[in-house]
C-alpha cells in the first residue's frame, strides 16, 4: 500500500517528538516535517528551557548550550537513523542537526538513499 507523503510527515514528526522526550526528558512545543526529494527536513520548535533561554543571553552560554545540546542529539543518532529507517523503509546516508539560542528551534535533515518522495502520494 502506498502512504500518503502527509502521513509519513506525521508519523514521523510524532516519532521525533516522543524520541526527544524519552531521549532528552522533554518534548518540543511543536514538530513540522517535510519530504523533499532524498531529504527528510524536520523543525522542532520550543526545545530549550527556560534556563537556556538565559544562558543565552550571553556569547559564553549560547556556545555553551549549543555544543551539549548538539552533544546530546549526536549520542543519539544511531537509534535517530534507525527510527527514520524503520518509519520510511528507507537507508538513511547522513543526519545533519543544529539549534537555534535565538529562537529555540531545531533543524533535523535525514539524507536517504532513494527519493521518497517519488514513493508517496
Amino acid at each position: 500500500m502506498v502512504q500518503t507523503k502527509g502521513t509519513v510527515e506525521a508519523a514521523i514528526s510524532k516519532a521525533l517528538t516522543q524520541w526527544e522526550k524519552d531521549f532528552l526528558g522533554r518534548g518540543p512545543v511543536s514538530v513540522k516535517t517535510d519530504i523533499l526529494r532524498d531529504m527528510i527536513i524536520v523543525t522542532l520548535k520550543g526545545i530549550l528551557t527556560p534556563a537556556e533561554y538565559a544562558l543565552c543571553q550571553k556569547d559564553e552560554g549560547r556556545l555553551s548550550i549549543k555544543k551539549i545540546r548538539s552533544e546530546l542529539v549526536e549520542s543519539g543518532r544511531e537509534t535517530l537513523g534507525e527510527l527514520i529507517e524503520q518509519l520510511v523503509n528507507v537507508e538513511v546516508i547522513t543526519f545533519h542537526t543544529d539549534i537555534s539560542t535565538k529562537t529555540g528551534e531545531r533543524i533535523m535533515v535525514f539524507r536517504l538513499t532513494n527519493d521518497l518522495e517519488k514513493s508517496l502520494i
